[in-house]
């Protein structure tokens, strides 16, 4: 009998180490699904900033004949659109994009007086094109920010906590826009 019971106990003992293991594992793989999502959803904002950043060179030279008086808003423009381009972290990359929109808002408003680059079809291609951009811009911002906050909850819930702290999953940080951004620069001439 006293052998039996052993046998009973070591199952038990064995049983509940493997729900913990398989437990463990579960978890383990979730963070980092969660973690991929966020990476994913990064790369997905990234390259919309790097198509945007891309535009503007196009953007700059059509505009560059109409408004030679203006100098400061087209190195203003080219400026921020470098720091974008050379943006490491998720914060560098959220400045320098609402630099470029503030920028871009700045041309935007001396255009209106230049009644033959509002009609240049250039322009007009390239405007239309940037306001799908930011669009796009904001979408992906959106699904990077909702990754973000479902993976920070992740690595922050009992007994996820213990395995992200056991294997090093650090919180997130937001893509966050200045409040001076106010969303998408108006690209509409109408």
């Amino acid at each position: 009998m006293n052998k039996k019971l052993v046998y009973i106990i070591i199952g038990i003992v064995t049983l509940i180490f493997g729900v913990l293991i398989f437990s463990s594992i579960n978890i383990y793989n979730n963070l980092v699904s969660s973690k991929e999502s966020v990476d994913n959803n990064l790369s997905k904002i990234s390259v919309q900033l790097e198509r945007r950043a891309d535009l503007i060179p196009n953007l700059v030279t059509t505009v560059k004949g109409y408004i030679k008086h203006e100098q400061s808003v087209i190195n203003s423009i080219t400026s921020s659109r470098e720091k974008l381009v050379n943006a490491d972290t998720v914060e560098e990359k959220a400045e320098a994009n609402n630099q470029l929109s503030a920028a871009l808002n700045n041309l935007f408003v001396i255009v209106e007086n230049y009644p033959d680059l509002k009609s240049n079809v250039n322009f007009i291609q390239l405007q239309d094109e940037l306001a799908g951009t930011e669009n796009r811009i904001a979408v992906a911002r959106t699904d990077y920010n909702n990754a973000v906050k479902e993976y920070n909850q992740n690595i922050k819930y009992f007994p996820q906590n213990i395995i992200a702290n056991m294997f090093d999953f650090e919180e997130q940080e937001y893509f966050e826009a200045s409040n001076a951004s106010n969303g998408v620069p108006n690209v509409s001439f109408e």
